[in-house]
């Protein structure tokens, strides 16, 4: 019991590197001590479950603010049994730790109903002094990284110095810049919601208004802009059907890039459109949200809460989409896209510029955004890419190539960013190595397990 009690101290300490306390160096720390706890333990599956339980109780929790406790408590749990297999160190040695972690991350980015990759232990990383490392080998190379100096610090602790498991390390040195080619003149705008929670678009017009209120506040300060940027769901009705927003829309002489549900043959669409008076040219978001965009097992989540019967199922796109605005190459990315690897990459290397358009009205004040935020800083070492996060209630934010937030908004309230934003076409040396970034973080925690130390 004491075993299990400390294995759920070292899960809350891993929550810990992620918002809302965010100290990136509590997750080598926290994994280090479960690597402690499990290596001292007969009982290495009920470990392993409890560090993962308080570990994704804590982190998750905001998944709980407007539809109560059950569902959180389901999706914690469910995403904790992928922990399981980590209890395989009793027969292959601690080194394997990383090794099995980091293979348990890849599975849960892909699986169950296309992944939730949301609990990364990269995504904590963005502060950390290697998080470079991921223009390297990606985020699965900064968890690597991450794990193997938890496994570090578990053999100091038992005089074991091994610094060859740091050897990762050396890529920091290697030299590698970046040229911009240009730039572009970007207005973020964040009209915020009239009320959080599910029913953040009962007055979607309101939610129109607000942002449209907004913008032309900013334009009357600053109108020497390229384009103007709104959030996710800002025109949450069919601004085609809708004659007033249509030509609310049509006032604007810059393009906006805006997020849009849009209705098609019965079938709904969460779409990203580049608005200008002679052409609307439209994103349909590919990745979507299962439980929040769409019900998988409606009969059975039914059951768990009848929240399931307000959502509509939308339709997903299939194909990624790059806009054009003189200079910018604009790869829009919707919210929970975020998490899918091959969508950020096909995207970076179509566009030298990424604008990732979310809502965060469904989860109120909670550590939801900035997690993300977090989440989106990684993407662009990652790409090495400049990337204009916006959202309708925050936070909102211009994030440079090296994961810098260069300017931010508020949480909960109307704001906008005013930014000149550098374009990049290199691609980063994880974009040219493709999946092979994976398979040598691998291979790398493969040969690091391959040492017994008990």
């Amino acid at each position: 019991m004491v075993n299990l009690l400390l294995s759920g101290l070292a899960g809350a300490v891993v929550s810990g590197a992620f918002a809302p306390v965010a100290k990136w160096w509590l997750a080598p720390i926290g994994l280090a001590l479960h690597m402690f706890l499990l290596n001292r333990t007969n009982r290495k599956l009920l470990s392993a479950f409890g560090f993962a339980l308080s570990f994704n109780l804590l982190l998750l929790h905001w998944t709980s603010i407007f539809v109560g406790s059950l569902p959180w408590l389901i999706l914690a749990v469910g995403m904790s049994l992928f922990y399981l297999p980590l209890a395989l160190v009793g027969r292959w040695g601690i080194a394997a730790y990383p090794l099995i972690f980091l293979l348990l991350e890849e599975v849960r980015n892909r699986f169950p109903f296309g992944g939730f990759g949301w609990a990364r232990i990269a995504y904590s990383q963005a502060d950390a002094p290697y998080a470079l490392i991921a223009r390297f080998g990606g985020a699965s190379a900064l968890s690597a990284l991450t794990l193997s100096i938890a496994l570090f610090i578990y053999l100091a602790t038992t005089k074991r110095l091994r610094p060859l498991i740091l050897f990762p390390l050396v890529l920091l040195l290697i030299p590698f810049s970046i040229t911009e080619t240009g730039q572009t003149k970007v207005l973020m705008v964040q009209g915020n919601v009239p009320q959080y929670g599910l029913d953040f678009n009962a007055r979607a017009q309101q939610v129109f208004q607000n942002h449209l209120r907004q913008t032309r506040l900013a334009l009357t300060q600053d109108p020497k802009i390229d384009f103007i940027l709104w959030p996710e769901n800002a025109v949450d009705v069919d601004p085609f059907t809708n004659k007033k927003v249509f030509a609310e829309l049509n006032t604007f002489a810059k393009p906006l890039l805006i997020g849009a549900i849009v209705e098609r043959n019965n079938q709904i669409f969460n779409t990203s459109i580049l608005w200008t008076k002679q052409s609307q040219n439209l994103y349909l978001k590919q990745h979507l949200t299962p439980f929040g965009e769409y019900i998988p097992l409606r009969g059975l989540a039914r059951k768990v809460s009848p929240l399931v019967d307000r959502v509509r199922d939308f339709s997903p796109g299939h194909q990624g989409a790059t806009f054009t605005v003189g200079l910018a190459k604009i790869a829009p990315i919707l919210c929970f896209e975020l998490l899918a690897d091959g969508i950020i990459s096909e995207a970076a290397k179509s566009a030298n510029l990424l604008a990732v358009q979310t809502n965060s009205a469904t989860f109120g004040m909670s550590a939801e955004s900035a997690q993300q935020m977090s989440l989106t800083r990684i993407r662009a070492i990652e790409h090495s890419r400049n990337i204009l996060s916006v959202s309708t209630t925050g936070y909102s934010a211009v994030i440079d190539y090296r994961g810098k937030i260069l300017q931010r908004t508020a949480m909960g309230t109307a704001e906008h960013l005013v930014a000149s934003v550098g374009l990049i076409t290199q691609q980063s040396p994880r974009d040219r190595l493709g999946d092979w970034a994976l398979i040598i973080s691998l291979l790398w925690l493969a040969l690091v397990a391959r040492k017994r130390y008990r």
